[in-house]
């Protein structure tokens, strides 16, 4: 892989990853279409490392507060306060082993290996955000429940089918299970904290391999490119979901969709 092919697969990343297109999904289909062919999995981790940061970076109240309440619990002089943040954590590690549950079964069956498979869960996706746009939840951090993090750890689980976007499938399964669109968007990234982590823990067996196949450099470029545009497309995103807009990116989804069951 090049300098520049890695640089334009970090920037694909960073708009990819939270912009509801699925990165996976893209960064196969660009492969396919620059002919770059077989790259280490730690490559996609490095790039999703960067947007983990943008994550961070944005949501870096919440999680000062959900960090801040947890040391305040395990020092016996948590608040009422913490209350909600507490709970929070909790439902986060649960949406979290749901997903760690349905996502390695699905990653065994190498989906990534078929484009037409790709092709076919962008209309997935596409059908997934239009749906969005009916939901009308109102419920907020105080009301979630078990069962809210059980659904929306089990749609971010059935994206590790690449193509199927994990922003659009969780933010979408959580406005359908009455959560507000706000906090429907946070949640979905807070959970994708963990599954970011877990997965560069898994992939870090393919290092030497990594770098056998790409130079420094250009893993360089791609996390930095990964990492602005990132940020630049959360921010985005986040006016998009209080707007109830997300079906837009159908109109987008159902064409390359379309054109990758026939071209692929």
């Amino acid at each position: 892989m090049s300098f520049w092919q890695s640089l334009l697969l970090g920037i694909l990343q960073g708009i990819s990853e939270f912009i509801p297109i699925s990165s996976s999904g893209h960064l196969i289909v660009m492969r396919t279409v620059l002919g770059i062919g077989e790259i280490p999995l730690l490559y996609d981790i490095v790039l999703h490392i960067a947007t983990l940061i943008a994550v961070v970076w944005f949501f870096r109240t919440r999680i000062a507060r959900m960090i801040a309440a947890i040391w305040r619990w395990v020092t016996r002089r948590a608040t009422d306060d913490d209350a909600v943040d507490l709970r929070l954590t909790l439902l986060v590690l649960l949406g979290t082993l749901v997903t760690v549950v349905i996502g390695l079964a699905i990653r065994r069956l190498d989906l990534h290996l078929y484009p037409k498979i790709v092709a076919g869960a962008f209309l997935v996706t596409a059908a997934l955000l239009i749906l969005a746009h009916f939901a009308h939840g109102t419920t907020g951090y105080d009301g979630l429940k078990p069962r809210h993090a059980l659904i929306v750890g089990l749609a971010q689980g059935l994206a590790v089918v690449p193509g199927i976007s994990r922003s659009g499938s969780t933010i979408t399964a959580a406005l359908w299970a009455g959560v507000s669109r706000e906090r429907a968007g946070e949640f979905s990234f807070l959970l994708s904290i963990p599954a970011i982590l877990g997965a560069l823990v898994l992939e870090m067996r393919d290092l030497s391999a990594l770098t056998d196949a790409v130079s420094p450099a250009a893993i360089a470029a791609g996390f930095v490119a990964s990492l602005v545009f990132g940020l630049l497309s959360l921010s985005l995103l986040v006016r998009l979901i209080r707007g109830g807009k997300l079906w837009v990116f159908s109109i987008y989804l159902i064409p390359l969709g379309i054109w990758g069951l026939i071209a692929l």
